[in-house]
């Protein structure tokens, strides 16, 4: 089972698309595992190092419009690979939401002005993120301050989730 909980990653911008999460070169590559040294190698950020920033991490936190550009697949089993399981961002681009979706991950959309209080509230510090689907909250935590926050994610979006995605759902119910 996928696990839905770790350290935060903080990525703080808007926009970055799906060549930016795995560059279109490696979508030749035939396994998912082949794709994991990749992730986010081209991102540009301002002090980001995608060799060291991504270890130990499995949650995103981001800005809007995440996941724009194409929609391959690719881009959320490049973040599976690496034991990211949840983003959690003020949008995303809609295909790249339901691909999450579909391979039982979480897309989480919180209001801009909760994303903004998150970055200022936790950014620069060891964060770590619980997400409970049952009673649609994330829980931060860090080693000064604990909250939780809602978030409404649909029935059926949920339940891809708790499945571990649309290919797992379709065994059990059809």
């Amino acid at each position: 089972m996928k696990r839905f909980c770790g350290k935060v990653l903080f990525l703080d911008r808007s926009d970055i698309n799906t060549d930016e999460i795995i560059p279109a070169k490696y979508l030749t590559e035939i396994t998912k595992e082949a794709l994991k040294p990749y992730l986010l190698e081209d991102l540009v950020l301002a002090g980001f190092d995608p060799k060291n920033d991504i270890k130990d991490k499995s949650v995103v936190l981001t800005r809007a419009n995440f996941g724009c550009g194409s929609s391959r697949e690719h881009a959320p089993w490049a973040l599976e690979v690496n034991n990211i399981n949840v983003v959690i961002a003020e949008n995303f681009a809609r295909i790249f939401r339901q691909n999450m979706y579909n391979c039982g991950m979480a897309a989480i959309e919180l209001p801009k002005d909760k994303i903004d209080y998150i970055f200022d509230t936790y950014k620069g510090k060891e964060v770590y993120a619980t997400v409970d689907f049952d009673l649609s909250h994330i829980v931060f935590e860090s080693n000064d301050k604990k909250e939780s926050i809602p978030f409404n994610i649909g029935e059926f979006d949920k339940t891809l989730v708790k499945e571990g995605g649309w290919v797992e759902y379709a065994d059990k119910n059809y």
